[in-house]
């Protein structure tokens, strides 16, 4: 295939990924009301053993208060857990729970369902 038909397929593909994106982004199990940000929040707890707050708050780019709200919303529904640093106990470390780990997991499974269900109508 030439780079030019690359081209032209990619830049009609780029706009219905982006959608499908947005639309994948919002999905989310019936029972929770969880922000964009609190589910990116659990997706890094889950990638890494545990993350400061300060850290989180870069990543997120957003303030350290934002992040102290969120976290203490998260840490409310029992889906983070917070534990003194044994190096330094002034840092706090913030980890996934069991819990938040199996709301990612439903959030996971009913985006593949919703999808499925998508490509099966149209296909």
């Amino acid at each position: 295939m030439s780079t030019e038909k690359s081209n032209a397929i990619a830049s009609a593909l780029r706009p219905v990924l982006a959608r499908l994106n947005r639309k994948l982004r919002k999905l989310s199990p019936s029972d929770t009301v969880l922000s964009q940000t609190e589910r990116s929040i659990l997706v890094l707890l889950e990638q890494n053993k545990y993350l400061l707050s300060a850290e989180l708050a870069v990543i997120e780019k957003i303030t350290p208060q934002s992040m102290g709200a969120i976290l203490n919303h998260l840490t409310e529904l029992h889906l983070v857990f917070k534990t003194a640093s044994p190096d330094d106990k002034r840092k706090v470390h913030i980890s996934i729970s069991a819990k938040g780990r199996e709301m990612l997991e439903q959030v996971r499974y009913e985006r593949d369902e919703w999808l499925s269900k998508a490509i099966a109508e149209v296909c």
